[in-house]
């Protein structure tokens, strides 16, 4: 009984240096205390340790940049499936990447005009959705109404407020679209473009994220606190990382339209 009322008192101090753990390895118990009482000591330092690194974790995280955090997906499978999180923040680069490469040149394609949406009495369609568009030369595009010449005086005035510097002519049903020269000014036009296209984008990544993130919010009764935070931090790193590889994708974009 004696032997068991020392190594309990000198638990405190065992505590107070096991801020050394991770250098030194955990504080031993006193010799000739009995194997219980030992690993009774033992489980507890190992508790204090594992809180205090919790607790700085969470201390360091306002205003400094911390290392990359990883979870491991079979533990959380039933919360919320990272890799399909992953998958669609990805979905939305890939996306932005697409655009860029089939709208967004100073060299001419019949693409050029894909993106354009025209307002019709039955609502909103894409360009190509209701003419064929074709390249006649390197400084004309042709657009045939044919199929649908109700809607070829929307066509026209979608084509001229796309922000492209166009000016179209329409002769019946058939809208021709003269290409300007590459002036220093339509270069500029793209990368506005190019910059509203990158934003629209990270509005939708923000989408992802906030409907990821409230997916985790729903187990908050659940599970503990430290996964909650865990798992938002995961989904938050997941998104940084998608908005870097955009600005990365507009940079590279911007360099090439000006030339």
């Amino acid at each position: 009984m004696a032997m068991a009322l020392r190594c309990f008192r000198r638990l405190p101090s065992l505590l107070c240096r096991s801020s050394f753990a991770m250098t030194r390895g955990l504080p031993q118990a006193p010799a000739g205390c009995p194997a219980l009482l030992r690993d009774g000591c033992g489980q507890r330092v190992h508790q204090m340790l594992l809180t205090r690194q919790l607790a700085t974790k969470k201390a360091k995280g306002k205003g400094q940049s911390q290392a990359r955090l990883n979870i491991s997906a079979a533990l959380v499978e039933d919360i919320i499936n990272l890799e399909e999180t992953n998958e669609d923040m990805q979905a939305v680069v890939e996306a932005l990447k697409e655009d860029f490469s089939r709208n967004l040149s100073v060299r001419t394609s019949p693409g050029a005009l894909d993106h354009i949406i025209v307002m019709t009495k039955d609502g909103k369609f894409p360009l190509n959705q209701l003419g064929q568009i074709s390249l006649k030369s390197p400084q004309l595009i042709m657009v045939n109404m044919t199929n649908f010449p109700e809607s070829t005086a929307a066509a026209m005035k979608a084509i001229r407020e796309s922000g492209m510097n166009l000016n179209p002519e329409v002769d019946g049903t058939i809208i021709r679209v003269p290409i300007p020269k590459v002036t220093r000014e339509h270069r500029e036009s793209l990368v506005k473009l190019a910059k509203q296209s990158t934003n629209k984008s990270k509005e939708a990544l923000r989408k992802v994220r906030s409907k990821s993130i409230n997916q985790v919010k729903k187990f908050k009764s659940k599970v503990s606190e430290d996964t909650i935070w865990l798992l938002e931090k995961q989904i938050q790193q997941m998104a940084d990382g998608a908005a870097a590889e955009m600005d990365k994708l507009l940079a590279v974009k911007t360099k090439e339209l000006l030339g």
